[in-house]
């Protein structure tokens, strides 16, 4: 594990402005019980899921995010081209390479942003903005850097597998950074990885390990796989013990923190391991019984809709946690200043139905 609390000599750096996306096509659990072999209910009594959004045939998770990001930057009352770091994480990117962002970069014409991709699944929003606060605040004249998490899972589904389908969904939530008055913005990071966990969850095929090839293609390899089983054990596992290792660190308790946003991977899992760790429930920012799994825009999304919802005041404590395929992990505090949300679904979780509904603002 990697502990980094954040040093005190340079500027406070937090977030200023969020944004998200979803493609307006809704997938509900009929639709997606029917595939899996499945019961519409079974999906919602084991996952909390309810609705997940699916890109189009044409869409790109490069598409999504740049939504996003244009979303995040009209929030903080700035240009795209004001942007000085653009990162993106997604495990969905449009092609092995060039990196994503520089696809997100072009579409905005934010040419003036170094652009790079950050790899580490559903962590790598938090990873990306821990990469991106550092860069900012160990500038002389730090500007604004956007972050975000993307993901097109929908492309790497096999609809038969219950294991993966009824959970997996399309998305994206990206932040912008920059400087906030002292005493607000980060002011705790910690990340971890497991490697020895790697098979856990994977997209086997298309790398230089399996090279896709008609018998990858004819065994579904370029298609997620999970073991559902082992997952579930690793969030039991780490998501009390990275809570607790985070308000230790910095002297807290549950009761100090105003909000929880979270990595999303089963809402029905997700109540219960907050609960356990006595995390108050109207404390804790749902939104993957509405958009499932999204990966490395849940979290993000998660604080946008608080945002978006007005449930966070100036001084209010965050407590982000990530965890995800690697495994990796992370947590962050965040001393919330105020910032707008542009772009963000809010409203009431939808029943088990097939209907197609864009998003509203």
């Amino acid at each position: 594990m990697s502990t980094h609390p954040t040093g005190a000599s340079g500027p406070r750096i937090g977030v200023v402005g969020l944004g998200g996306y979803l493609p307006p096509r809704v997938r509900g659990n009929s639709e997606v019980a029917r595939a899996a072999g499945v019961s519409p209910e079974w999906i919602s009594e084991r996952t909390g899921v309810h609705a997940r959004h699916v890109a189009a045939p044409g869409q790109a998770a490069s598409d999504l995010a740049t939504a996003a990001v244009r979303a995040a930057t009209e929030a903080a009352g700035i240009e795209p081209g004001d942007l000085s770091l653009l990162i993106c994480a997604t495990s969905t990117p449009d092609e092995l390479g060039p990196a994503t962002a520089c696809r997100i970069q072009a579409a905005l014409g934010a040419q003036r942003a170094v652009a790079l991709d950050v790899s580490a699944a559903c962590s790598g929003w938090l990873f990306g903005t821990k990469v991106a606060h550092d860069w900012l605040a160990g500038s002389e004249r730090p500007g604004y850097a956007a972050v975000v998490g993307v993901e097109a899972y929908s492309k790497f589904l096999d609809p038969t597998d219950r294991a993966t389908s009824v959970l997996f969904a399309d998305g994206a939530a990206a932040t912008v950074l920059g400087p906030v008055p002292d005493s607000y913005g980060f002011t705790d990071f910690a990340l971890g990885s497991d490697g020895t966990r790697a098979d856990y969850v994977l997209i086997p095929a298309g790398g230089s390990r399996m090279p896709a090839d008609t018998g990858t293609l004819r065994g579904g390899a370029h298609r997620i796989r999970m073991d559902g089983r082992a997952v579930s054990h690793f969030m039991d596992e780490i998501f009390p013990r990275i809570v607790a290792d985070a308000l230790d660190r910095n002297g807290l308790t549950v009761e100090d923190i105003a909000c929880l946003a979270c990595h999303q991977p089963n809402p029905a899992a997700l109540r219960r391991l907050t609960a356990h760790v006595g995390v108050p429930a109207d404390r804790l920012v749902v939104i993957g019984d509405r958009v499932g799994n999204i990966g490395a825009a849940s979290a993000p999304y998660a604080l946008a809709t608080a945002a978006a919802r007005n449930l966070l005041h100036r001084g209010d404590r965050v407590l982000l946690t990530v965890f995800g395929a690697g495994m990796t992990w992370g947590t962050a505090l965040l001393h919330w200043s105020g910032a707008r949300a542009v772009g963000i679904d809010t409203a009431p979780t939808p029943t088990d139905t097939d209907d197609e509904r864009p998003p509203t603002s």
